[in-house]
């Protein structure tokens, strides 16, 4: 990133998005890394729980809904997105992080689909 970016990571509280990423607090919520601003307060949705939640409802309703519709397999098959949500079918590992941190063997999804 260019000197001068901010960075924001909503989601330091669960391991980070960013390399350079560590939590802060509402005391001390910025630091500078290589030019970068980086703002790293865990848990910033809970600091607008109804805001948060309404936000997090919006994004996730159609594939519950999408879900509820035609059945988990034939959403995923349908839709790339919520395929790339599955960790595992049947007992096999079909997410590739997953099995890479866990020594198991993979499992492409789509052949199980």
């Amino acid at each position: 990133m260019k000197k001068g970016s901010v960075i924001v990571d909503v989601a330091v509280d669960q391991g980070g998005c960013i390399e350079t990423i560590h939590a802060t607090t509402h005391d001390s919520p910025t630091y500078t890394v290589e030019g970068v601003v980086h703002y790293g307060v865990a848990n910033m949705p809970g600091a607008v729980p109804r805001t948060s939640t309404l936000a997090l409802t919006n994004a996730t309703f159609p594939y519950v809904r999408r879900l509820a519709r035609e059945g988990w397999k034939a959403a995923c098959k349908a839709d790339g997105a919520l395929c790339l949500g599955l960790n595992m079918i049947e007992g096999k590992v079909v997410y590739a992080a997953v099995a890479d941190t866990f020594g198991l063997p993979f499992t492409d999804p789509k052949t199980l689909l």
